[in-house]
């Protein structure tokens, strides 16, 4: 069977896994890979240390700027293991973009209408040849409209939040509770589904992956096997 060269959007709501599944389909397939939401994550991290957000207000004229200039380079680098990392401005950033204290600001900085222009201009860059899986919120809808394969992930927002709660204790946070993993949850969703620029929603043409039930064996077939029909001359 000869298989074309594709582009892959997988959208959804936070805490569905959508990266984990995006990188284990990439490699599967031997595409390459973009985190977009991390790129969110690393702007706001980049806020976070600049002191550009305060009492959850944005100094969006200086983070402006910032892009403007071009002090926010953001790129993704291999591993040995095979996976990827996010860069912010020449350092790995991996672990401190998934912090809570990213978490509970992301949304803010995503909605910002000039970051989302910024980030949407640099991964249309970055998947002008296909051969791409991309994930995020607005892949399917405006990054990518014309991709050939599009997936709107989503779980109950007590599913998602379990996953969550489960990777912080992994990564040693001992302090975030169950109930605060959840509130966060949820107000993601409002904010990522009612903001102005760029809202979640699924795009018309895209398949619907619940995976509260599903094992990630079967999650992975799940996709491969919707890749090998969206990919058949």
């Amino acid at each position: 069977m000869t298989l074309k060269k594709i582009t892959i959007a997988i959208d959804g709501h936070s805490s569905t896994g959508k990266s984990t599944m995006a990188k284990t389909l990439a490699r599967r397939i031997g595409y390459a890979y973009v985190d977009t939401g991390a790129m969110y994550r690393a702007v706001t991290l980049f806020a976070l240390r600049n002191k550009l957000i305060k009492r959850g207000k944005v100094d969006e004229p200086a983070l402006k700027e910032h892009l403007k200039r071009g002090d926010i380079a953001i790129t993704f680098r291999p591993t040995k293991e095979g996976k990827s990392v996010t860069v912010l401005n020449g350092k790995n950033v991996e672990r401190y973009i998934r912090s809570m204290r990213v978490s509970n600001v992301v949304s803010i900085i995503a909605a910002i209408g000039f970051v989302r222009k910024a980030m949407v201009k640099q991964q249309q860059a970055m998947g002008k040849d296909k051969g791409l899986v991309m994930d995020g919120r607005d892949i399917g809808t405006v990054v990518f409209p014309d991709a050939e394969m599009k997936v709107f992930a989503t779980a109950s927002a007590e599913v998602r939040a379990q996953r969550r709660y489960d990777e912080l204790r992994a990564k040693g946070d001992t302090t975030t509770t169950f109930e605060e993993v959840l509130a966060n949850v949820t107000e993601r969703d409002r904010i990522d589904s009612t903001r102005k620029e760029s809202p979640l929603r699924q795009a018309d043409d895209a398949v619907v992956l619940d995976n509260s039930h599903m094992t990630l064996e079967e999650q992975d077939e799940w996709l491969y096997n919707l890749y090998l029909d969206r990919a058949k001359n």
